[in-house]
């Protein structure tokens, strides 16, 4: 495990910890703090697009079937438009884009785990 500090501004200081044993800099850390802050965006955005925050569920297994569903069908949308533009179906589109990452990702996974 590492411990950096990252000065977010004059007055602020934020700490991370990684179990990524490549890491050595600060400038590092900070580059890999910010896929965390696109996960965030894509949390914002999903509830935004998708009426997430209007969810009247009170169950936490409830609002994970309904979260679930949710960006299943985000998910489905997207695909069909891009299998539309491309002439394919969403099926071969799905199989193709997952085949594909799969097998990139474990030659070279892209992404250590961070916690901060």
């Amino acid at each position: 495990m590492r411990l950096f500090w990252v000065e977010v501004s004059t007055h602020r200081t934020d700490w991370v910890v990684t179990n990524d044993a490549t890491q050595h800099s600060t400038e590092a850390t900070q580059q890999a703090c910010g896929f965390r802050r696109k996960i965030e965006q894509l949390h914002r955005e999903g509830k935004q697009a998708t009426g997430l925050e209007r969810c009247q569920c009170r169950k936490a297994p409830i609002q994970r079937n309904h979260i679930g569903c949710a960006f299943l069908v985000w998910v489905w949308v997207r695909l069909k438009h891009l299998a539309t533009q491309t002439g394919r179906t969403v099926y071969q589109l799905k199989q193709g884009l997952l085949y594909d990452y799969l097998i990139q990702q474990l030659k070279d996974p892209s992404l250590k785990m961070i916690l901060a």
